[in-house]
């Protein structure tokens, strides 16, 4: 009886070492990138109380109501949750640790999240973020930085065709007056709304304009304004936001029905958006959430974030023509014989203590098939040890890129190998 064949999750992806290549080199990128402007790394758990996302995100938002994986512990009843996100678990954790104590953080973290939806491209029940979140900044100067350090990664990463979207939120007291105007308004057409417009209509429907049903799109285009309610703190920080974006040349486009499908947003609210990945066309989006840390249990305290999608930035420097440069190999170690495989592992770890990055073979095989591997692998030497050369405690040196195999003791084999690389 044959066993079925186990497969991974559908929407969980296995990143191979091929692709995975990439993967590091845009992390690197990143951390590069994130280290220029100040922000140091935290890590939090993949797991936290199911309550944390509850208060955080809102009950009545889609991830807490249909995409959350969620259990309950069976050694001891606690109710969990795979983060469907980070800002929250890293507002948890600065709270817990009493990071703001002494002065304002520039954090940064990234790593998975899980959301249970259907699968498509750019879209996955297991994908990858990368969140940068500023607390204890209260002016518009860190919301445009974040922006702007944005913009700067596109261009290190050689991106086209992305564009910056830009709204406001305003604050709780313009939020809940203009909450108030859109329940009055759609409920006078109810009979255009769709099922899930319907069913936000008096818990969230702020999101009603964030829909693409075609048939809503007249009614929603005459919704009431949120511009129309913010206070004069609220468009003067609007105001100085985008003066600062023009001044370093960040063009933008301000989008009123831009919002954000989590209840802990305030004021400023961005997207960064490409045509070239279709329906899943956001590539980074984020804004303030000043009201989240007290919303957790802290005191009151401003903070700014966002996060960015790997898998969807990925797509895009593929599309773009990217290819990852594979490790490099210094030395490729052949070798045949007892004795020779002895002398083999001990001057593979001699090189590596010199910081040569090292293939030893492994798997016996003749002469010839190894320096196939050897070819192969790209490495720029092959050592060649056979028990002879092992009996005189030397080596043989053949330079793959061409010139003339040489045979050095194991004394002058350092400075002879860099004499070859350099």
């Amino acid at each position: 009886m044959s066993k079925e064949t186990l497969q991974a999750v559908r929407g969980m992806n296995d990143i191979l070492p091929e692709e995975a290549e990439l993967w590091l080199w845009f992390e690197e990128v990143v951390r590069d990138w994130l280290h220029g402007y100040g922000y140091r790394n935290i890590r939090m758990p993949l797991v936290e109380p199911t309550a944390l996302f509850k208060r955080a995100i809102g009950e009545v938002t889609d991830i807490v109501e249909k995409e959350m994986y969620s259990f309950e512990d069976s050694l001891n009843g606690d109710h969990l949750t795979l983060r469907p996100e980070g800002t929250a678990s890293c507002v948890r954790a600065v709270l817990q640790h009493n990071l703001l104590y002494n002065a304002p953080q520039r954090l940064y973290y990234s790593g998975q999240m899980f959301r249970h939806e259907r699968p498509q491209k750019g879209r996955y029940r297991q994908f990858h973020q990368v969140g940068v979140e500023a607390l204890g900044f209260g002016g518009p100067d860190i919301d445009a930085e974040q922006i702007i350090m944005c913009a700067r990664l596109w261009r290190k990463l050689g991106l086209r065709d992305v564009t910056l979207q830009l709204n406001t939120l305003g604050d709780s007291a313009s939020r809940q007056r203009h909450r108030d105007k859109l329940i009055a308004y759609f409920e006078q057409h109810k009979e255009v709304l769709d099922a899930d417009a319907t069913r936000r209509l008096h818990s969230n429907p702020l999101r009603i304009l964030d829909s693409k049903n075609p048939a809503m799109q007249d009614i929603i285009a005459g919704a009431p304004k949120l511009m129309d309610e913010l206070e004069e703190d609220a468009i003067k920080h609007f105001e100085e936001l985008q003066a600062i974006l023009k001044r370093h040349d960040i063009a933008f486009e301000i989008n009123p029905r831009l919002v954000r499908g989590l209840d802990y947003y305030n004021r400023t609210v961005f997207e960064w958006v490409t045509t070239r990945l279709g329906a899943q066309g956001t590539i980074c989006a984020g804004g303030r959430y000043d009201g989240l840390v007290e919303q957790i249990g802290g005191k009151p305290a401003p903070a700014m974030g966002f996060a960015m999608g790997v898998e969807r930035l990925l797509a895009l420097v593929q599309e773009d023509g990217m290819i990852a440069p594979k490790p490099e190999v210094d030395v490729y170690v052949v070798h045949q014989g007892e004795l020779a495989g002895q002398m083999a592992s001990s001057v593979a770890e001699q090189l590596r203590d010199e910081k040569l990055r090292v293939l030893l073979h492994c798997g016996g095989g003749s002469f010839k098939s190894q320096m196939k591997k050897a070819d192969g692998s790209g490495a720029r030497i092959a050592l060649v040890i056979g028990d002879d050369e092992a009996q005189a405690n030397e080596v043989s040196i053949k330079p793959m890129q061409g010139g003339d195999q040489v045979r050095v003791s194991v004394q002058n084999l350092i400075a002879t190998i860099n004499q070859i690389i350099k």
